[in-house]
């Protein structure tokens, strides 16, 4: 089984001729990615696809630009990005069985397993790799043979094989085979093809052909050829489905193989044409969007599923006439059909629905009906995005917590429970293999391997998992995904092969006991010359690629079939470890207990007649006409030519099933011309159908051992001797008796390691006197052994008692191992919304033990058990705040307490930088962030002053500093909060010396005011030019700013001239003084006026004070400066006399009360300058003393106040 965790393969290194049946790939994913090839029962199905490549490279000039064969092709035609080639079309129908060279395109509903892979974020699906009619399917388009596994002659010298030393012997008659060629006239360009064979009694086999432009990326010509002969002539179909029209795409119902459906090119016109004939005749109907996927449903053939390029699911009841949508923002390959049995009804749909960057949920929707009323939300709470896969009656899902991943698993649509893996295994990468025979296969990366994975094995609940086998090896595809070498035997049930990487070596190990126990393959003990081969366990061993590629007519091909159990043909090498050079071809009669060498170079094998027979094809980069037959699993091979004029071989295609005599070899004659289809009848060579005699008993063993999985196996198979066909009406037959249960029956148990004597014991950190969980739901558990009968075992009697688990009441126990969790996994929730709080138990009493949980919002809820919260507690907060949540679990023998501190927020919306416009050199500034709204949650605030290389970084809201040097200086402050960080930019102008003047205008201004930055900034230029317009003032010396919100204000600026001043503080002090007095006179006799629009005349005037104080650095302070001190020394001196005496005045004391009873308020502290004035005659800013103490209760989303006016737009001057 090759797992991979990319699926669109990219193109690589040279084209060559080659006909490769390939299926269509997966999108590619995200940070990753549970991605999910096959996980419905047949219903993402596509035609079998065949790639034709034109090899550039420097070894076809050997032959003169004229080799155009199969040969090492390690290399893969690209699936458009975004296709549906690179889509989830791998089910049962659609991952045509790529380890055959005669392959099944309409076997029985064959059941697609699932396997997944954690990338980054998430978790892949990938398909078990069997090889059987009816069983699971590898997921081989996207397997790349092993480094330096190319064909022999690209290798090494060419050798003699065993059928050519066979052939050297003395000239006899040329053994001839019936067969005839069809030419494909005009697609001699086309290098792609996509072929459909219905089989069931049928002839019809259709053939999509195209020419892909990898430039373009996309279909520039097709056609579709068909034919009703088994292949031995063919119409073309273009002036049917349309002359103009280029076909993508080819689907067939895996339910009704008559329906055929068609999809044209979405670069020129998005439609599909649609057949119920076996594609005699089609109908066209038009899409308004483009599909990039197909997923059938396994029973109900009208019903499909599409997805779109705009990530939308779509829904047809009538095979493709009519769509409907079914819902948005749904996750690439993440969306299921329901399952009978599990589901409540057909119709129900599974997906994974993105809500923003890093958040998905799992939703379950009817078919015809998704709203929001009938959606149902299975997990409660959000999920890692590409990480939900429901296979079987498996439902997995990820979520990340504090950057470790946490995989969850429900099985038979239960509640969600985490994985348990070994406490220390703490993984990287997670795979889920299969989900067959109730128990889940996972190899998983732990954090101390690289190229390496574990094998584990789960209980039927797929929450519990034990180590199987370490060390599997694993290899990147040339597209980069990663591929794990396990293999499924077919036929055999609890038969494996994986590569085990030992000591820096690759090892190949056998189980027939699902992984319980494995040993090495014992090599042949002669090669093909009779030679013996001194191969001495455990030094010497046979090792076999058990990677399956995309082209079966390539290297690294191993084979089974459920029709011909126990035989396997493999490629591999013999030695001490696994190498890529010496590639023979091996075959085991037995199911691995004896090996045989067929063949010293590289052949694809292809099972005939349903395993009565094996043709063998030579892997080479020439062309080739004749191929080799063995009616005796492999000892004898006749040579027999099917084609006059040699041909060079691109594929090979079998009737689904293996049930007929009839295969179709692809090719061409040289690299100019057409597709050549050469239609092999074998029925010529058998003279007769078999009889019961033809038949012979075997007995199933492991190395003499007869009970494997608890019971003895007698299959009925074809003798060596007999040369007969056995036909569709044969049928694997077996005969079982059930052993008694040994050791041998049992692994270990979750939580216990088997040691080197054999016995399962205790890990280190796992304590067996602890109570089984499910003491905390219920009455009764069981107390484990350390053992578990490895699942599907069928054994009875014997050792049963003495290792299976013992059920018992749950004695009352102190609650431990108390755990308190949000649903999503955050310590953070927004204000109004509804918080779950998950309590888990480990151990205790969980029906007598009652759970406390406090909000820390003084509410608290009291539950009588464990059970009655398995849903999660919800709660919402009304406050911002930061909450210490805490959970007690209490009964009769004591109790146990945990806790979260959860911060609740709002969500920012924007900020406003308060800055003055002007600043002195070298005195302190006040720079203060306002927020909106003014309490979000815990805050930190960024600040960029200046040049400076390093931010500031506070708590609070306001900062102080200061300007060295004159000029213009930027100030950034962004403000964190929560997800969210929002920044504002001020820029301040400093100067040693300057003035400042409000300025007022016209009421007629405020109607025409829209309060934007943009505004601000355009009127700002206006007044600047009529006051210089009205003065002379040079504009060098002149800055004006309008001032945010109603009543329109602004503020101008004097600087003094520096070349007339000398820098001396009295002249400029004078200079300041006549400037000011020039502008202020100006502005009393109304000479500054401009015109905002036709018709609205605006007057300028001066206010009577400045909303910030006059700077003067002078010692010589001046009058205005003075009595404006002496103003507020009078304030302060009344403000204290009314404090002292207030009780004594009614009216303050009625003051006073209502201001303690109104509800303490956060203020923010405003800059002067930007003080909005009343009106024109009341512009004297007032000095507000505020008096806040610590309020530690929580307070909400405050909004502004209502006599404010907030502006998301800033401030600016002109110069």
């Amino acid at each position: 089984m090759k797992r991979e965790v990319r699926f669109c393969p990219k193109w690589h290194g040279a084209l060559r001729f080659g006909l490769f049946f390939i299926l269509p790939c997966l999108l590619r994913v995200a940070e990753a990615e549970i991605t999910c090839r096959s996980c419905q029962d047949g219903h993402k199905w596509r035609a079998q696809e065949l790639l034709l490549r034109v090899e550039t490279s420097g070894s076809a000039a050997t032959f003169k630009g004229e080799v155009w064969g199969s040969g090492d092709r390690t290399g893969w035609i690209p699936c458009e990005p975004g296709s549906a080639e690179c889509s989830p079309d791998v089910e049962k129908y659609a991952e045509q069985r790529l380890k055959r060279i005669i392959d099944n395109q309409s076997g029985q509903a064959e059941k697609g397993k699932v396997s997944q892979h954690k990338d980054g974020v998430g978790l892949t699906p990938r398909r078990l790799r069997r090889n059987s009619d009816g069983d699971k399917v590898s997921s081989a388009r996207n397997r790349a043979p092993v480094e330096g596994q190319g064909t022999a002659a690209g290798r090494r010298a060419p050798r003699w094989s065993g059928e050519e030393r066979r052939a050297a012997g003395p000239r006899q008659e040329e053994l001839k085979l019936n067969s005839s060629t069809f030419a494909l006239t005009g697609d001699s360009s086309h290098n792609q093809a996509m072929v459909h064979w219905s089989g069931q009694n049928s002839s019809v086999i259709l053939m999509l052909t195209k020419l892909f432009d990898f430039n373009l990326n996309s279909v520039t010509e097709s056609s579709l050829w068909r034919s009703t002969d088994y292949g031995a002539t063919y119409q073309k179909l273009n002036d049917k489905v349309g002359a103009k029209t280029i076909l993508s795409y080819l689907y067939v119902s895996p339910n009704n193989k008559r329906k055929i459906m068609l999809l044209t090119d979405p670069e020129v016109e998005s439609s599909l044409l649609i057949s119920s004939d076996e594609g005699a005749t089609y109908q066209k109907y038009r899409l308004n969007f483009y599909i990039l996927s197909l997923l059938f449903h396994p029973e109900q053939e009208d019903w499909i599923l599409a997805y779109s390029h705009d990530q939308k699911l779509y829904s047809s009841v009538e095979f493709g006439r009519r769509w409907q949508v079914v819902h948005e923002k749904v996750a690439p390959n993440r969306f299921y059909w329901s399952k009978m049995g599990l589901d409540k009804e057909p119709g129900l749909i599974h997906l994974e629905t993105s809500i923003s960057e890093g958040q998905a949920l799992y939703v379950t929707c009817k078919l015809q009906n998704c709203t929001d009323a009938n959606k149902g939300k299975p997990f409660p709470g959000y999920i890692d995005p590409n990480s939900l896969v429901v296979q079987d009656e498996y439902v997995f899902v990820q979520v990340s917590t504090a950057g470790r991943p946490v995989y969850y698993v429900s099985a038979k649509r239960d509640v969600f429970t985490p994985m348990k893996l070994p406490k220390y295994t703490l993984p990287k990468e997670l795979h889920v293999i299969s989900t067959d025979e109730n128990r889940v296969v996972a190899a998983v990366q732990e954090w101390n391997q690289n190229e390496t994975y574990n094998l584990y094995v789960s209980d039927t609940s797929g929450v519990y998992y034990t180590l199987a086998l370490e060390n599997v090896v694993s290899s990147m595809g040339l597209e980069g995904n990663i591929m794990v070498d396990l293999y499924e035997v077919a036929g055999i049930k609890g038969m494996f092969l994986a590569n085990k990487k030992t000591d820096s070596q690759v090892k190949t190990y056998i189980t027939y006991n699902r992984g319980r126990d494995w040993r090495l393959l014992q090599a042949p003990s002669r090669d093909l010359r009779g030679n013996s081969i001194h191969c001495v366990l455990p030094y010497c061993s046979l090792h076999l690629h058990l990677h399956v590629s995309a082209n079966p007519y390539t290297s690294g091909n191993i084979a089974s079939r459920e029709s011909a159990p126990g035989i396997i043909v493999a490629s591999g090498s013999i030695g001490s470890e696994l190498t890529t050079s010496n590639v023979s071809v091996f075959i085991t009669s037995d199911a691995g207990n004896t090996w045989r060498q067929i063949f010293d170079e590289e052949y694809a094998v292809l099972y005939l007649d349903q395993g009565g027979a094996l043709v063998a094809i030579r892997h080479t980069p020439l062309p080739i006409r004749h191929l080799w037959l063995s009616f005796d699993e492999g000892r004898q091979w006749n040579k027999y030519s099917f084609t006059n004029t040699p041909l060079f071989v691109d594929g090979v295609l079998g009737e689904p099933g293996e049930e007929t005599l009839i295969m179709t070899i692809f090719g061409h004659f040289s690299h100019r011309s057409e597709w050549q289809l050469v239609k092999i009848d074998f029925r010529s060579i058998f003279n007769r159908r078999c009889t019961e005699a033809d038949y012979q008993t075997w007995h199933l063993h492991n190395q003499g051992e007869p009970c494997l999985m608890g019971v003895k196996r007698i299959y009925r198979k074809l003798k060596p001797t007999s040369r007969c066909v056995m036909g569709k009406t044969y049928s694997v037959t077996m005969t079982s008796a059930p052993c008694d249960c040994t050791e041998a029956d049992f692994e270990c148990d979750y939580g216990y390691e088997r040691r080197t004597d054999g016995k399962c014991s205790p890990a280190f950190w796992f304590h067996p006197s602890s109570m089984s969980r499910s003491c905390t739901t219920g009455i009764t558990f069981l107390n484990s052994t350390g053992y578990r009968k490895v699942v599907s075992n069928n054994c009875t009697a014997g050792v049963i008692a003495e290792y299976t688990a013992r059920r018992q009441h749950c004695p009352i126990q102190a609650p431990k191992g108390l755990h308190l969790v949000t649903s999503e996994g955050r310590l953070t929730a927004m204000l109004g919304a509804n918080v779950t709080f998950l309590v888990f138990l480990e151990e205790g009493d969980g029906a007598r033990t009652s759970i406390t949980v406090d909000f820390g919002d003084g509410h608290a809820l009291t539950y009588s058990n464990v059970s009655s919260i398995e849903d999660g507690i919800k709660h919402i907060y009304k406050s911002i705040g930061i909450y210490r949540v805490t959970a007690t679990g209490e009964n009769s023998l004591g109790s146990e307490t945990t806790m979260l501190f959860l911060h609740v927020t709002c969500q920012l919306e924007h900020i406003h930088l308060s800055a003055p416009f002007v600043a002195v050199r070298n005195k302190e500034v006040n720079l203060t962030a306002v927020l909106h709204p003014s309490q979000v949650g815990t805050v930190t605030y960024i600040w960029w002053i200046g040049n400076n290389s390093e931010p500031v970084i506070t708590l609070g809201g306001s900062v102080s500093c200061t300007f060295s040097r004159e000029g213009i200086n930027t100030v950034t402050v962004q403000v964190s909060a929560g997800n969210t960080i929002l920044q504002d930019r001020k820029t301040i102008a400093v100067h040693e010396y300057f003035r400042s003047h409000l300025l007022a205008f016209s009421s007629n201004l405020d109607e025409h005011n829209p309060d934007v930055a943009e505004w601000r900034l355009d009127v700002s230029r206006v007044i600047r030019s009529s006051l210089i317009q009205a003065t002379g003032v040079r504009e060098d010396l002149l800055l004006v700013t309008v001032l945010p919100g109603l009543p329109t204000a602004a503020e101008f600026f004097l600087l003094p001239d520096k070349q007339l001043t000398e820098g001396k503080p009295e002249k400029s002090s004078a200079h300041l003084d006549q400037l000011s007095e020039l502008l202020l006179n100006a502005l009393n006799q109304n000479l500054v006026q401009f015109t905002l629009r036709p018709g609205v005349q605006v007057t300028v005037y001066a206010a009577h004070l400045s909303a910030a104080p006059l700077v003067d650095t002078s010692e010589n302070h001046s009058g205005s400066a003075m009595l404006m001190l002496l103003s507020v020394v009078v304030v302060g001196l009344a403000v204290f006399v009314i404090y002292k005496f207030k009780r004594k005045i009614p009216g303050l004391n009625v003051y006073a009360q209502m201001q303690n009873d109104k509800e303490p308020e956060m203020m923010s502290p405003a800059n002067p300058s930007e003080a909005t004035p009343s009106s024109q005659q009341d512009l004297v800013p007032s000095l507000e003393i505020l008096d806040t103490e610590c309020n530690l209760r929580p307070i909400g989303c405050k909004k502004p106040h209502v006599h404010v006016k907030f502006s998301t737009e800033h401030p600016t001057y002109i110069v």
